[in-house]
């Protein structure tokens, strides 16, 4: 019969949303690593010049914290408002920043975010600049070769550090650090000739990681190396990059770097210059080691003369304003990208602009959800009310269906002629009441993605219990919210605004035309108790959208079956 079909496909569209949040929210399925035996080693490609593959891995890595003691005398500090750390002199890296405004939990008192280490902790993470000579025999700063700089400088925003190293041989090199009050760091390199002689050297950046660090494991947020070339993002997970140690792009301008879920460390050349990029993975002492890095066209020094190359170095939080802002100001190709907006970008980056706005207005991300679900609901009021007064008329003609039914219980194909006979004749379209959940679905899954990969949003708090909306609910029911001194397991978590969702959203189920068949009714009796679970893991923010979405819908619903003379069960 058609009613039953329509109502199949609501079914059928119900699990498909289940088992498709299942699928692409869950953390995926980690393959077994490769043998060690198997792995490629330094990853540098042949020619006259390679860009280093950074220094060795000692055997017993140390504590960042006693690295960083015991080289306090061997560092420039960096001190903005933004971040806090040191370049280390010994190679002229920037491997020690952390996150000034950003905590690891909600505790105010709780430490800064580490974003960088040495390469001798146990998660080196760095960035380097220098050069390559094509002449391999000219000596060039490597590694571990000891800067120089000014007696007690310390890099800010108003006050930019420059270090030197002689070669010895005529060649004279600078790197002078400059950073702004957020997190993008400027580099500028010269060599200068002294020698009688020309000279060719390529400049390099690079960033590296060692260790594969822990992800959120979802398909919906890439976490790893990434790129923009010549307009177009490129995404490399980490195990893909095991299977193809070097991967090479070229393109003018542009980006590369490798992202966490709100970090991004990311290589940002001169956007005119043609640069060769690199995505490398090698292994090192039982360690993996990611690289990414950039080359630049060869630049000749005549004696006397200075070569100059300047890049850029963006080590920070991935916030939505400030990477617009860069993109903006510095041409930076696609640099918003960073930010992983998922399929819906033309939604999900609106919805989150309408949510920072309401948000910054209010004081109260919380609020600024609520405000923007009822500005969606009103921009989607007429279809809705077509679509809730077709749902009306459809459970106002249930007895005469049942009629029917009964009627003509022993002739099917009479039945269903029957049964579209009455729908012509009372102008009802039985498909018109999924229309609601397919109008949500895009929504949903935009939101979703502003909730979960948007730094904004982290540790952002609303009312009550509720400190953190990209988080779960923290409390539960199996310890009665609290007042049992007992932590349930992670499964039994199942807080108190995921309970109001499941509510509201069987109140919205007492509206609707109930299903002919039993075995439908009792598939859609259990929905509510699947997606109150199921929502149970998801940001608190999040599920406070959809209970609040689900109330306006009654409350919209209840008055227009009032409206059209349909006994309305909630009355």
């Amino acid at each position: 019969m058609t009613e039953q079909r329509n109502l199949l496909l609501a079914i059928v569209l119900s699990i498909a949303i289940l088992l498709g949040f299942q699928y692409f929210l869950a953390p995926a399925h980690k393959p077994p690593p490769a043998d060690p035996a198997q792995q490629q080693t330094a990853a540098v490609p042949g020619g006259p010049a390679a860009i280093p593959g950074g220094p060795a891995v000692p055997e017993a890595p140390k504590d960042r914290a006693q690295i960083l003691a015991e080289q306090a005398g061997a560092r420039v500090r960096i001190n903005t408002p933004s971040l806090h750390g040191s370049i280390n002199l010994a190679g002229g890296r920037i491997d020690d920043l952390t996150l000034a405004a950003y905590r690891q939990t909600t505790d105010k008192d709780s430490p800064e975010i580490v974003l960088l280490a040495p390469s001798a902790s146990n998660d080196g993470y760095y960035a380097e600049f220098g050069w390559v000579p094509e002449d391999r025999s000219i000596p060039a700063p490597g590694q571990d070769t000891p800067w120089s700089a000014p007696a007690g400088a310390t890099l800010t925003p108003d006050t930019p550090v420059t270090l030197t190293w002689d070669n010895g041989q005529g060649l004279v090199f600078e790197k002078t650090f400059a950073v702004d009050r957020d997190f993008m760091f400027t580099v500028t390199q010269k060599v200068r000739n002294t020698t009688s002689k020309p000279v060719s050297l390529l400049p390099y950046s690079l960033v590296s990681r060692h260790g594969t660090p822990h992800t959120s494991g979802y398909y919906i947020l890439h976490e790893g190396p990434l790129g923009v070339f010549d307009g177009k993002l490129t995404e490399e997970k980490y195990d893909s990059l095991k299977k193809t140690p070097t991967i090479t792009k070229t393109s003018t301008g542009g980006w590369i770097g490798i992202t966490d879920k709100y970090w991004l460390v990311s290589l940002v050349p001169d956007q005119t210059e043609q640069v060769t990029a690199r995505f490398v993975y090698n292994q090192r002492n039982n360690q993996d080691r990611y690289q990414v890095d950039l080359m630049g066209a060869a630049k000749t020094v005549e004696p006397g003369a200075v070569a100059e190359n300047t890049a850029r170095l963006f080590a920070g939080a991935k916030q939505v304003k400030l990477l617009d802002a860069y993109k903006e100001k510095l041409g930076i190709s696609s640099f918003d990208l960073a930010i992983d907006f998922g399929w819906f970008y033309f939604l999900t980056k609106p919805f989150f602009y309408a949510l920072d706005f309401l948000g910054t207005l209010f004081g109260n991300f919380g609020i600024a959800i609520l405000l923007f679900t009822v500005v969606v609901k009103a921009a989607f009021f007429p279809l809705a009310n077509k679509s809730y007064h077709a749902m009306s008329k459809m459970k106002k003609l249930q007895p005469k269906m049942q009629e029917l039914r009964q009627k003509y219980a022993d002739d099917q194909a009479r039945m269903n002629q029957e049964l579209m006979g009455l729908y012509k004749r009372e102008k009802v379209n039985p498909v018109s009441g999924c229309l609601p959940i397919l109008i949500q679905i895009p929504v949903f899954f935009a939101l979703y993605k502003v909730l979960f990969v948007t730094i904004e949003m982290r540790h952002a708090p609303f009312f009550g219990w509720i400190h953190d909306l990209s988080a779960p609910d923290p409390t539960t029911i199996f310890n009665l919210f609290g007042l049992i001194p007992w932590h349930p397991p992670a499964m039994l978590m199942l807080g108190a605004w995921p309970l109001i969702m499941g509510v509201t959203m069987w109140l919205q189920q007492k509206l609707n035309p109930a299903p002919p068949d039993p075995v439908q009714q009792k598939v859609f009796m259990f929905l509510p108790v699947v997606f109150t679970f199921m929502l149970a893991s998801f940001p608190a923010g999040l599920v406070i959208y959809w209970a609040w979405n689900n109330l306006l819908s009654v409350a919209q619903q209840w008055f227009i079956m009032r409206q059209d003379g349909v006994k309305a069960p909630l009355a």
